[in-house]
C-alpha cells in the first residue's frame, strides 16, 4: 500500500480549509485516510499551519511520500521563524526628508568635532614652545 501525506479539503464553498492526512494513494482526495497529521488554513493572514512534526516524520520513515504542497508546509512548520514575512517600513516623503536632514546634521557635527581637536592641538604646540618674548626675559 503506497501511503501519501497530502491535503484533504474541508470547509465551505469558496472558503477552503485543509486537513493534512496520511492516506492510501488510491483513495479519493477527501475520502478515507489513515491518520490526521495536521491542519492548514490558507485564508488567514498569515496562513495557519498546525502539523504534528513527529508523526509526519514517523510516516515518512515508514515510506510515506509527501506531496509538493505538504512538503512546503512541512518546511514552514518545522522552522516558522525562517519563513516569517519580512515587512519593510516605508517612510513618507516628509519622514525621509527629516531623516536625511538629521543624518546630514550629524555628519556636519562630527566634522566640526574633528576640526576642533586639531585646532586645540596646534594651539597646545604653540604654548609648549618657548616664545621669543619668554627667551628675552630670561
Amino acid at each position: 500500500m503506497a501511503v501519501k501525506i497530502r491535503l484533504a479539503r474541508a470547509g465551505a464553498k469558496k472558503a477552503p480549509f485543509y486537513r493534512i492526512v496520511a492516506a492510501d494513494s488510491r483513495s479519493p482526495r477527501d475520502g478515507r485516510f489513515l491518520e490526521i497529521l495536521g491542519r492548514y488554513n490558507p485564508r488567514t493572514e498569515p496562513s495557519f499551519i498546525d502539523l504534528d512534526i513527529e508523526r509526519t516524520e514517523a510516516w515518512v520513515a515508514k515510506g510515506a511520500q509527501m506531496t509538493e504542497t505538504v512538503e512546503k508546509l512541512y518546511k514552514i512548520a518545522k522552522s516558522p521563524e525562517a519563513h516569517a514575512p519580512v515587512k519593510d517600513e516605508k517612510l513618507s516623503k516628509k519622514a525621509q526628508a527629516k531623516a536625511l536632514a538629521e543624518s546630514e546634521a550629524a555628519a556636519k557635527a562630527a566634522e566640526e568635532q574633528a576640526q576642533v581637536p586639531d585646532a586645540a592641538a596646534t594651539e597646545g604646540e604653540a604654548s609648549d614652545a618657548p616664545s621669543a618674548a619668554d627667551a628675552k626675559s630670561e
